[in-house]
Order: C-alpha cells, then sequence, then structure tokens
C-alpha cells in the first residue's frame, strides 16, 4: 500500500522521507519522551504521501502511537524511523533506531485512521451489469481497512461487479472485473482512424475481449489481424494481417 522509505531526524527535528536503500547519516540528540512524536510525524507524512500519489479525494488523516512496555532511552546520535509493515493505516509498525555504538531500536504499533470521499454505489447492480455514471457516488468513508478503494468514479465505470453490488457499497478495485465486450465467432465493426479519416469495415471476432485487450480478427477479405478492443463489438487494427500459417492462428 505505501512506498517504504526511512524519515531522518536532523537539526531542529526536521524529518526527511528517503528510499530505504539511500546511505544517510544524523547527529542531532534526541529526548526518551520525543521518540513517540517522532514516529507519529513519520507515520502522518508516510500516509499523506500515500494519499497524494493514490489520487485520495479531500483525505484526513489522525494517527495514534501505540505506548509499548518497553521504557524509552535518549539518542545522542540521531534517530531514524523506518516504517516495518505499512500494509493497511489501521495497524502499521514502524521501527525507531538510534544510530551509532550503544543505540537502540524500538518497535511501535501505529494505528492511523484515514478517510475520503471514494466511489461506492448509489443503487443495487446485479452481477454482470456493466457500470454506468449514474450508478456511483462520491461519498466520504473510513478507508483504514480496504487498500483498494476506488477515488475517481471514471474508474469504475464500464466495469462490471464479479458478483452483486448493493446499494451504498463501498466500491473496491477487487470487486469489479472488465466485462467481455467481444465475443469469439460474433461480428465486429473494425474502425481505422488516421487523423480526421476513419474507415470501417465488418468483420469476425476469433477471440473474447474486455475493452484494451487485444484479440484476433478475420476481416471481410479474409485476412487475420490483431486488434484492440475499443468498446461492444468494436475494435481497431494494432497490426498487419496474420498470415494464414501462423501459430497464433
Amino acid at each position: 500500500m505505501f512506498n517504504k522509505c526511512i524519515v531522518t531526524v536532523s537539526a531542529g527535528l526536521m524529518l526527511f522521507c528517503i528510499p530505504l536503500s539511500a546511505v544517510f547519516s544524523a547527529t542531532a540528540p534526541v529526548a526518551a519522551e520525543q521518540v513517540p512524536g517522532l514516529v507519529e510525524a513519520a507515520a502522518r507524512k508516510h500516509i499523506e504521501r500515500w494519499a497524494d500519489a493514490a489520487g485520495l479525494s479531500e483525505p484526513q488523516v489522525a494517527v495514534t502511537v501505540v505506548p509499548g512496555t518497553r521504557p524509552l532511552a535518549a539518542c545522542g546520535q540521531g534517530v531514524t524511523v523506518q516504517g516495518a509493515d505499512t500494509r493497511l493505516p489501521s495497524r502499521m509498525r514502524f521501527l525507531a533506531i538510534c544510530n551509532g555504538a550503544g543505540g537502540w531500536r524500538y518497535e511501535f504499533i501505529v494505528r492511523a485512521q484515514v478517510s475520503a470521499r471514494i466511489a461506492v454505489m448509489a443503487s443495487e447492480l446485479a452481477a454482470g451489469k456493466v457500470l454506468a455514471d449514474e450508478d456511483v457516488l462520491l461519498e466520504r468513508h473510513d478507508i483504514s481497512n480496504i487498500a483498494d478503494s476506488i477515488s475517481d468514479p471514471a474508474d469504475a465505470v464500464g466495469m462490471s461487479g464479479k458478483r452483486t453490488l448493493r446499494a451504498g457499497e463501498i466500491l473496491r478495485k477487487g470487486l469489479l472485473s472488465a466485462p467481455t465486450v467481444v465475443k469469439r465467432g460474433e461480428p465486429v465493426r473494425i474502425v481505422a482512424r488516421r487523423e480526421q479519416i476513419e474507415v470501417s469495415m465488418a468483420g469476425e471476432a476469433l477471440d473474447a475481449g474486455a475493452r484494451g485487450d487485444t484479440v484476433r480478427v478475420r476481416n471481410a477479405n479474409g485476412m487475420v489481424i490483431r486488434a484492440r478492443v475499443t468498446g461492444a463489438a468494436t475494435v481497431e487494427p494494432v497490426s498487419a494481417p496474420v498470415t494464414a500459417n501462423s501459430p497464433s492462428e
């Protein structure tokens, strides 16, 4: 869910997020009571970076660091905070590491609550039915335990549910699949476009495919071409004709 990084503490308690593979050093001393705050700041920064990359709409984040039983200690040679398990915001693990000889290493449980405006079902839709614009709404929901929510309704429109989707249900990528819009053995329309010119002809699909898939099509001249599915029973050519003795036949 999140890209791993290390948050390094430098003078003035500034936070820098750098890749785990990077080489770094920090020398600012850190008091024991400051360590949970650094972990919280690192976790919040981590989530906010993910929310931005995921394109979440109006995200709101609350972060809680769970107190451990092991006494904390000061660090005179700088502290780094590293995400150990950040797959779900509701339960993450972070490591705080005191660098240098005599340093220490603590593990913290961090619980975050993340809400955002995400795609939900406006009404019930049977399995296999294709979602239209009117089927999808944007509502604010807690997604702390959801790793595959959908932020943009356009990403759901045109997909179909693997099962019946209920009104008000949060749409998840794992619930959706691209429907088959070209069926093997059925007629298709082959549309070729170049600049302002459009040419179309009839054909027969030799493979089934969803929107965006590449399938084999036999055109009206009997030649087999590879074509990209662009819509219901509609394709566009992406290759030269396939010869009759081609292995792809």
